[in-house]
């Protein structure tokens, strides 16, 4: 019987580690070492962004030139994260994870020493492909080294690196930058990186290696060219004018062929590049919407207030890191809270509350104004940390309770994939509503600029926006600009707020999974 279960699950990634083998400080340390190596990877997403300036100053590279180095980073992660199932089916998750670990610090080292502008861009892109793997990995390694019971600590302990990476990334990239250079941006990961590997080394043990898996090139190829189109449009889109661009037009096309022929394929082919059946659970395939909608709010909210706060307060970019960083901090307070109420409150009544708090959140945000202090900023981040680590931790252990183990490499990898690409299309998306916005919101104000406007002209005999003199129509033009976009941030925090609400009735949807980890009847639920 023992073998025919074997034979059943040839891949199956726990065929040689049992979590009621592994002693509790083994497993401590098991932990330390891959969050190590999900938190550097996580970091890069973010704390390389306020370091793009000094590079372009650096390397005298135009601004469409620099964006190169977050393009290709982000482009080649996407393509190659869907590999990580099949990779470490066939080479073991460990080795798997000590070859991503040391290209993904290898290419940051040579991100730091780079002379020029290609060099940095094909580094970026190596540092991509090797670092795609890890937060799945990761994920992999922590369901399986802790019992079922305990899937929801391991799941926060998990969501801290991969929240609050990107959090902090600006905060401490403007620091690097700031008292350093932009290189150090890179370097940091050197020494996080070797300790990761050692530890890897030491704790990890190594999964059964499925020499027979097939590799389905095809359908690898058609997931590429989708993902990697739809990130090159997303990446590129707003500075090429969108569809005005016959790039932006030649990308989407690709998109659509690619995703097309994708989904055809792993209905058609016997052995497909991801089969199908992983998403007949229900948990799983909800989770992953909501995985997406997590993207959304995790860093499209980060990519809003950083302009916010410098560009229409006036403070500088050290600050906005401070400022932010609070965030983090409720992050951290709630997955504590939710690692220890694991098991005695319903996952779905956590992911219900933390969604709830994200709209209350956004919600403040949209009642945000140019008087505004740096505590509101602190505040409002802080309960929408809270919320989000309600979300993510409960979200996490419920989508794999009762997800088969030999889909597991698969599952953590398209949940990584799903939140990655929220965020991309919620960056897009929030940023061309802004600029949108900003004009729609400037002619409507510009309206009320009339010499009939009684108020206007109560306001000019002061000396003050003299709507008679070009210095007062300069004046007047810059206020009504500033007031614009104002309103135009505060419109994007409103959609947000509606996204996260159209989510709730998803709720509805999941079940209640057993605390051996298998979903409860439906009927009963």
């Amino acid at each position: 019987m023992a073998q025919v279960a074997s034979d059943a699950l040839p891949n199956a990634p726990e065929a040689n580690v049992s979590p009621t083998s592994v002693s509790a400080g083994k497993r401590g340390l098991i932990t330390a070492s891959v969050m190590l190596a999900t938190i550097i990877q996580a970091l890069d997403t973010t704390i390389a962004n306020v370091a793009l300036p000094h590079m372009q100053g650096s390397m005298s590279a135009t601004q469409d030139q620099i964006s190169w180095v977050l393009t290709s980073y982000i482009v080649a992660a996407a393509i190659f994260l869907p590999l990580t199932g099949f990779l470490s089916d066939r080479f073991g998750r460990k080795r798997l994870m000590l070859w991503s670990i040391a290209g993904f610090t290898i290419t940051s080292m040579l991100c730091g020493a780079a002379q020029n502008l290609p060099q940095v861009v094909i580094f970026r892109l190596l540092q991509g492909i090797c670092g795609a793997a890890l937060v799945p990995l990761s994920q992999s390694i922590l369901l399986d080294t802790y019992p079922k019971e305990k899937h929801s600590q391991a799941m926060a302990v998990w969501g801290m690196g991969v929240v609050l990476g990107p959090i902090l990334g600006p905060t401490l990239g403007g620091l690097l930058t700031e008292h350093y250079s932009w290189r150090w941006v890179f370097y940091i990961n050197v020494p996080l990186g070797v300790l990761a590997f050692l530890g890897v080394m030491a704790t990890v043990k190594e999964t059964a290696i499925n020499t027979k898996r097939h590799f389905d090139l095809l359908g690898f190829a058609f997931l590429s060219l989708g993902i990697g189109a739809l990130q090159m449009m997303l990446d590129r889109g707003e500075s090429q004018n969108w569809f005005n661009s016959s790039e932006i037009v030649i990308e989407s096309i690709l998109m659509g062929l690619g995703f097309y022929w994708f989904i055809s394929h792993i209905f058609t082919y016997k052995q497909p590049f991801i089969e199908p059946a992983i998403f007949r659970d229900r948990n799983f395939s909800i989770g992953l919407i909501f995985m997406f909608v997590v993207g959304i709010i995790l860093l499209a909210t980060m990519a809003l207030l950083p302009p916010f706060l410098q560009n229409l307060l006036g403070y500088p970019v050290v600050d906005v890191g401070l400022v932010m960083a609070p965030r983090g901090m409720g992050v951290m307070f709630s997955m504590m809270i939710v690692g220890k109420i694991a098991g005695k409150i319903d996952p779905r009544v956590q992911v219900g509350f933390g969604l709830i708090l994200t709209v209350i959140s956004l919600w403040e945000m949209t009642l945000f104004n140019t008087n505004i202090t740096g505590w509101d900023i602190v505040r409002t981040s802080v309960v929408q940390g809270v919320g989000l680590g309600f979300i993510f931790v409960p979200l996490s252990a419920i989508a794999f309770a009762s997800l088969e183990g030999r889909f597991r490499n698969e599952g953590t990898a398209l949940f990584s994939l799903t939140r990655n690409i929220g965020s991309s299309i919620g960056i897009s998306v929030v940023m061309a509503e802004l600029q949108q916005n900003i004009q729609r919101n400037h002619a409507a104000f510009a309206d009320y600029i009339t010499p009939y406007n009684q108020a206007l002209a109560k306001v000019g005999e002061t000396g003050h926006w003299d709507i008679a003199t070009t210095t007062g129509l300069i004046s007047i033009n810059n206020e009504v600009q500033r007031q614009a976009a104002t309103l135009a941030y505060l419109q994007d925090f409103q959609l947000m707020m509606w996204v996260t609400i159209a989510a709730l009735p998803l709720l509805l949807l999941l079940r209640r999974p057993k605390p051996g980890g298998a979903p409860v009847n439906v009927a009963a639920d």
